[in-house]
């Protein structure tokens, strides 16, 4: 192999030279590596279909069952904060029983809980399947989060687990679809019921392709460690000194990426429907514009996180999004440059979260890795799922500024815990039990 030399030789050289050659990292990928990667990111497909048919459903159950918007943002809420405690469960259980396992045992909570709330008639009926659907929610990102930063070498972690949570926008994109598709041939009354009840058969699909994916060598040689010195698991290690800091920071990173991501993707589908006035066909489209963008985001920040670290991604990234969406709510637009601005607002508005995973995971050792991971991500998400009830309540009369300003302030959030944490790209994951 040759060395590079130049402003750039340092990232080059620390890649393998094929990677570097190919521009490929995909096809350098393992069999084990590849089926941990499908699996993972098609568990993070159906999470997104399943959670998102509720956001295109709400301009419908608002109509029909006469919900305020406040009570529209407390079932957007309920899951993404039960899910907070689901996946410090999740995480825990990962911990312990290994990460593949939890993984498919929150994929069948989930889906039963998605089909549970199509045949739901009330508020509370709803509320309460939604709360529960949250467990397997935030469980299955904690379970899986750990599984794809552990399967994947450090010079492609940022890249495999950023590209994974691609798999959000392609599950939101197959909301939308079956959204446009079905209330175009079916009354709105059942419409959204068969919506929900979908959601069994792409979770067949994903317990089909786990079936064969290994546990991360780096977690069964803890896991050996551990047995062999007769050590018992500490749930409470990432709130000791030596964790605790990183523990706090990591969750405020998350609440402000969360935040801000949930807002818009909560309040995006109305917004467009009940302010901008878009039929349903057209509210599918100017959502397309958004998904595309944010699959794109996904992807080149997850490239961006291994080729100029975890911070820089994070910082760019969060500003890029506030100034975007601040834009797009506050300013006096055309339809036309709404309909545009969308892509920019999913790209970086995903670019955040893309590095989210391998960073989690880089700062936490192998023993708590799921969970530190699980608790700080979905602490996070309870946190940040405060943010589209507020909306809710504030933007009652002014929905438009209630988003933007609520996601603005989530996004300062992001800049000040980037700041007090580490750079970790290049991180090797330690076995220690």
């Amino acid at each position: 192999m040759v060395n590079a030399v130049g402003p750039n030789a340092e990232l080059v050289n620390r890649l393998p030279h094929q990677e570097v050659a190919s521009g490929n990292w995909f096809s350098t990928l393992t069999d084990p590596e590849r089926r941990t990667f499908w699996a993972c990111f098609s568990a993070w497909t159906l999470d997104a279909m399943a959670v998102q048919l509720y956001v295109v459903v709400m301009p419908t159950l608002i109509v029909l069952w006469g919900l305020t918007k406040g009570q529209a943002g407390i079932l957007g809420t309920a899951a993404l904060l039960v899910s907070s405690l689901g996946g410090w469960i999740a995480g825990i259980l990962s911990d312990r029983y290994g990460r593949v396992r939890v993984l498919r045992w929150t994929i069948l909570w989930f889906v039963a809980f998605t089909v549970l709330s199509g045949l739901t008639n009330s508020f509370w009926q709803l509320l309460f399947a939604r709360s529960l659907q949250g467990l397997g929610f935030g469980g299955e990102w904690a379970a899986g989060g750990v599984l794809i930063s552990e399967a994947i070498n450090k010079e492609k972690r940022g890249r495999a687990a950023g590209t994974v949570s691609s798999g959000w926008s392609a599950g939101y994109g197959a909301a939308v679809l079956l959204y446009s598709l079905v209330f175009s041939f079916v009354a709105p009354a059942l419409a959204w019921r068969i919506l929900f009840f979908l959601g069994l058969i792409p979770a067949i699909v994903v317990l089909w392709i786990c079936r064969k994916v290994p546990e991360p060598e780096v977690y069964l040689k803890m896991k050996k460690e551990r047995l062999d010195q007769k050590k018992k698991s500490n749930l409470l290690e990432i709130f000791q000194p030596g964790l605790l800091r990183t523990t706090v920071v990591s969750c405020m990173l998350a609440a402000g990426a969360l935040g801000g991501n949930y807002t818009i993707l909560t309040w995006l589908p109305t917004y467009l429907k009940l302010v901008r006035g878009l039929s349903v066909l057209n509210t599918g489209g100017y959502l397309g514009v958004n998904i595309v963008g944010s699959f794109f985001g996904y992807v080149l920040a997850a490239h961006l996180s291994d080729w100029l670290g975890r911070r820089r991604t994070f910082v760019i990234t969060a500003s890029a999004a506030a100034v975007t969406v601040a834009v797009y709510t506050l300013a006096p637009l055309s339809s036309f440059a709404v309909l545009v601005l969308g892509f920019p607002l999913g790209f970086f508005q995903s670019g955040i979260i893309s590095g989210m995973s391998a960073t989690f995971s880089e700062l936490f050792p192998t023993r708590v890795r799921g969970t530190g991971q699980g608790f700080s991500y979905n602490t996070g998400r309870g946190v940040g799922s405060f943010v589209p009830a507020l909306v809710g309540y504030v933007g009652a009369v002014h929905l438009g500024p209630a988003i933007g300003v609520c996601a603005v302030c989530s996004y300062s959030v992001v800049l000040l815990a980037t700041a007090l944490l580490p750079e970790t790209r290049g991180k090797e994951l330690e076995v220690n039990a």
